[in-house]
């Protein structure tokens, strides 16, 4: 197969890629933006079925399953993060064992089960006959096979997003050619238009799916997501002929490589490092004599410990600088956490602030308080058609950059709007809070507050327009800068900042409400919202994100791009 994509007769051929039936492909007739519009459809679909469940659970928690506040944010950020740290053992399977394709496909039939046996557990009170009595003392419990169910078809749906998410992403971008200049501009503007999907598929679910969740039925509405589902499958499907499909000429695996690096580093650690000729250094994908100098640990891998006798070759120089770039990431990953914690409030908290506040549209008709989470999706709509025809092209006349402006440098603007964010949240919770007071209504919880739900755009908005800059900032850099071969990792990694930052979100949120409950004083995250004390977390995170961003700039100044990737 190797000979037939090096067939020097195939005019535009791409170079390690090769169609649906194995032969060589050309540009024109395979891959480019003809193929990732399949891709970037699917995953309309894919956000519409996701965002479907995820914006509104918090009020299915508080509901129909009867939890606390703390305990519902807490269930929503453990989710959340499981599902946003899947991707790495999706991206493990389809980089290491199947193909991105392959993986796609199954993950779409998993996720279809899991939105069915969801849809399942909203009618299953119904189905056993189970009735609820309640008066204004006595609550009323689901049956305990409701819970099970429905708790096992949400972690189905995370794994099966864990399949998804990171290969459909790698997928698309694999559509483009790095080593083409105009086909490398066109991939960077993939990111930002897929996005764009995300960001509709989104914005739809959260306007339609939340009021069929909120005025008609959740069976119903988990049940539409669920034909969402079904429709991204056929979709990518029927773009099958005309993708292009990666192939690994190397038989020793990524992961293999790379971590037989770290072991011969490990076993050799007492030995001096080598030194990599300048000569030989400058024939390889990587500034090897920069890495090298970053981590020069890793230089250990190169020679057995005897390696003064007969200096045997252990890993090559590339294994070696495949190793390094992945090292390389970590200091960019840790500083970006905070903003995964930032983004993992807007689903809950700002959610639950809503739901306090008056949400009169017309007469008789009051929006869902999950409804304003598509202000965030709405605000990257409007905002990257823009960033991607008026600001890149004008940066990019100053800079020489093909993106206009770093990766990095896009990431650490959505970080500084992430921490903005917050500072406007917690100066909009306090005069929520104020309002509570004022008109007596602290110790009525089912009240509503005099304040228009619409004080809290300018938190929502803020959101968004740090996901253009941050998230699709992420996408781009993990995408990039990872050895071809592991482009689903590195799209898993971006994830796994959403997914970690959620896991350290729910901690917070305990260790918190532990520390500020009992002795007769209501915690910030009180049932009651009018005695808790949101703006306290909200300047918290703010706090942190102020760390954070200057940690990030810290290791940003130093990172060394890819030789093809400083973009």
């Amino acid at each position: 197969m190797a000979d037939e994509v090096e067939n020097p007769l195939l005019v535009n051929a791409v170079d390690g890629a090769v169609e649906f039936k194995g032969l060589p492909v050309s540009k024109t007739n395979h891959g480019g933006w003809r193929s990732a519009a399949f891709i970037i459809g699917v995953e309309v679909a894919e956000r519409f079925a996701y965002y479907g469940i995820s914006s509104n659970l918090v009020t299915y928690l508080t509901g129909p399953l009867g939890q606390s506040t703390a305990a519902a944010a807490a269930n929503v950020n453990a989710w959340t993060g499981t599902a946003s740290l899947l991707p790495l053992l999706g991206a493990f399977v389809a980089d290491s064992y199947l193909d991105r394709y392959r993986t796609i496909a199954l993950a779409s039939l998993l996720y279809i089960l899991g939105l069915g046996l969801l849809s399942l557990s909203a009618v299953l009170p119904s189905l056993i006959g189970f009735s609820c009595q309640t008066n204004d003392h006595i609550s009323c419990s689901p049956p305990q096979l409701q819970v099970i169910l429905f708790f096992f078809s949400l972690y189905l749906v995370g794994a099966a997003q864990g399949g998804h998410k990171p290969c459909a992403q790698a997928f698309g971008a694999d559509q483009f050619d790095g080593e083409d200049l105009e086909e490398c501009k066109a991939r960077s503007s993939f990111f930002n238009w897929w996005y764009f999907g995300v960001c509709v598929g989104g914005t739809i679910a959260i306007f339609i799916v939340s009021y069929v969740q909120d005025n008609l039925s959740w069976a119903l509405g988990f049940g539409i997501p669920c034909v969402a589902m079904v429709i991204a499958l056929v979709v990518f499907l029927l773009g099958t002929t005309t993708y292009r499909y990666c192939i690994t000429l190397n038989e020793k695996g990524p992961f293999a490589r790379i971590g037989s690096v770290f072991v011969a580093a490990f076993r050799n650690w007492r030995t001096v490092s080598p030194t990599i000729s300048s000569l030989e250094v400058e024939s390889h994908e990587f500034l090897h004599h920069q890495r090298s100098e970053q981590f020069k640990f890793l230089n250990k891998a190169l020679f057995t410990p005897n390696h003064l006798k007969n200096n045997d070759s252990v890993c090559s120089v590339t294994e070696v600088e495949e190793a390094k770039a992945v090292l390389a990431l970590f200091p960019i990953w840790v500083p970006c956490l905070v903003y995964g914690i930032v983004l993992a409030q807007s689903p809950t908290f700002f959610t639950k602030q809503g739901a306090t506040m008056d949400r009169t549209v017309v007469s008789g008709f009051k929006i869902p308080a999950a409804s304003l989470q598509c202000l965030i999706s709405l605000a990257t709509v409007i905002i990257i058609p823009i960033y991607d025809s008026s600001f890149v092209p004008i940066a990019r006349a100053f800079t020489r950059k093909p993106a206009g402006i770093t990766v990095l440098q896009r990431i650490g603007t959505g970080i500084f709007l992430s921490a903005t964010s917050m500072v406007v949240a917690a100066l909009v919770e306090i005069q929520r809070l104020n309002i509570a007071l004022k008109y007596d209504l602290v110790n009525k919880p089912s009240a509503t507050i005099p304040m228009s739900i619409w004080w809290l755009v300018p938190q929502y908005l803020l959101s968004g327009i740090a996901d253009c800059f941050a998230l699709i900032g992420m996408q781009e850099f993990f995408y990039d800068q990872v050895p071809t071969e592991l482009r689903s990792i590195g799209l898993a990694l971006y994830l796994s900042v959403v997914g970690v930052g959620s896991f350290l979100s729910s901690f917070l949120v305990s260790v918190i409400e532990n520390a500020t409950d009992g002795d007769g004083r209501d915690s910030w995250f009180s049932n009651n919202l009018n005695r808790a004390h949101l703006d306290y977390f909200y300047w918290l995170l703010a706090t942190l994100c102020a760390f954070g961003f200057a940690a990030y700039l810290h290791f940003a100044r130093s990172y060394i791009y890819k030789r093809r990737g400083a973009i």
